[in-house]
């Protein structure tokens, strides 16, 4: 008999400032005791709603269940940036060009930002959840503005679209004075991952998938030529089954020793007031990544996405046991708190109200798992750090191949390398971390 068992749940650290922010929700709806589906997905972040969604599409009446460990937008789907990224973003390289076939990596990005505006418009989520307002790589040396230079000729090769904004462009649009520069692309969607994902997967209960939140998978058991799904409160028997949690796929025995866990840190402010918004002038919404990959990220939110409130973005620790610890947590925040008093002297001393860390799942060769991993077990999983495009290919594919159906992205994921092994520990601990602290050195300004 084969039998997965999951050796640890999902465990978070900090507030998830996206919902927090939102009104409350509902009291959760947990599975109603043993049920019997046609599809069992785990998770309910960007890979796993996605996957629900198309397996409607493909199977029409359907039984789709879907499992959610804790509560919609409360992991990592509501713990990112909320940058929805349709050109290489490739956070290993020096200026985010990708190093293969990046027009077929943008049209896959642009497919998954195609599914998620029909989302939206289908479950009637709430347009300014998913702003498609571009972004901005800012530059705060020129170094960094030499990659933006770097980077813009490679768009321009593949007859995409960028504008070079100078200091004064920079300042008109955040009202910081930080930025030596910046490089404006049109195709990025700015989301408000929580909201976007709430809806979502209130759009999916109308339309009849059972969405149980507060469920956490215990195991996956071959059950004949099925799959018996076990939770504390119920078991579903199903015929295929999608994992869709990401870097929790290793913790039911997958992939073991070869995906790297990495969790980033963010801090939200709170509400800025009018003395606030006036001292800061700028636009209501904007979104900046940084020029070197290792820098900082910021966005401006506004009434329409939980208030008038900036969050910063950075810094990055290695953690195989896929825990953030408090000290990383307190750590960061003192960095935030930095980063953002340089970059708007007129606030500082601002409170943050909220600081979290967010788990990231990457491989050494940048490969996600999103193929059939026993039969009728199938994995829409490892992002990359890009979860929101990311995770929505990878649900479309994982629920593409669970239908019997072949297409493009079928064919890609499938046809991808294994992750390869990662050094054994504790040699890849420290030398991830010194690595990545190092780059945290070396992007400063950023």
């Amino acid at each position: 008999m084969t039998n997965h068992i999951a050796r640890r749940l999902p465990a978070h650290r900090g507030p998830a400032a996206w919902s927090a922010i939102l009104p409350g929700q509902a009291a959760p709806q947990i599975l109603p005791g043993d049920v019997t589906a046609d599809f069992a997905v785990i998770g309910a972040g960007f890979a796993g709603l996605s996957a629900a969604r198309r397996l409607g599409q493909l199977n029409p009446g359907a039984r789709v269940v879907v499992l959610e460990a804790g509560r919609l937008a409360e992991g990592a789907s509501g713990r990112n940036s909320g940058f929805m990224i349709d050109l290489p973003h490739e956070l290993q390289s020096d200026d985010y060009a990708g190093g293969g076939d990046d027009r077929a990596s943008i049209a896959r990005n642009r497919h998954a930002i195609g599914f998620a505006r029909e989302a939206v418009a289908e479950y009637g989520i709430d347009p300014n959840f998913f702003d498609p307002a571009g972004k901005v790589n800012g530059a705060a040396s020129e170094g960094t503005d030499r990659l933006n230079a770097s980077y813009a000729e490679h768009l321009s090769a593949m007859g995409e679209a960028s504008q070079h904004l100078d200091a004064q462009a920079m300042f008109d649009l955040t009202g910081s004075r930080h930025y030596l520069s910046g490089l404006y692309t049109p195709g990025t969607v700015m989301l408000q991952p929580a909201g976007y994902v709430r809806g979502f997967g209130e759009g999916l209960r109308r339309a009849g998938v059972t969405l149980a939140e507060a469920t956490p998978v215990q195991s996956v058991t071959r059950q004949g030529a099925g799959w018996l799904v076990t939770t504390p409160k119920g078991r579903v028997s199903a015929g295929k089954v999608i994992f869709a949690n990401n870097g929790q796929l290793e913790s039911f025995g997958f992939a073991k020793g070869r995906l790297m866990h990495v969790f980033l840190y963010a801090s939200m402010s709170a509400e800025l007031d009018s003395a606030a918004l006036k001292a800061l002038g700028g636009q209501p919404r904007w979104g900046i990544t940084p020029s070197d990959p290792m820098g900082t990220t910021m966005r401006r939110i506004d009434t329409g996405q939980g208030g008038n409130r900036i969050i910063t973005r950075t810094c990055a620790t290695f953690e195989p046991g896929m825990e953030a610890s408090e000290a990383s947590l307190r750590r960061t925040a003192a960095v935030h708190r930095e980063k953002f008093d340089q970059r708007f002297p007129q606030l500082k001393g601002m409170a943050m109200q909220f600081s979290w860390a967010g788990h990231l799942c990457l491989t050494r060769n940048g490969v996600a798992v999103a193929r059939e991993l026993e039969p009728g077990l199938f994995a829409a999983c490892v992002q990359n750090g890009l979860g929101t495009a990311r995770g929505t290919l990878t649900g479309l594919a994982a629920a593409e191949m669970a239908s019997g159906v072949i297409t493009d992205l079928t064919r890609h994921f499938s046809a991808e390398a294994q992750p390869p092994r990662l050094p054994p520990r504790p040699f890849s601990t420290i030398g991830a971390n010194a690595f990545l602290r190092w780059k945290e050195w070396r992007a400063a300004a950023e």
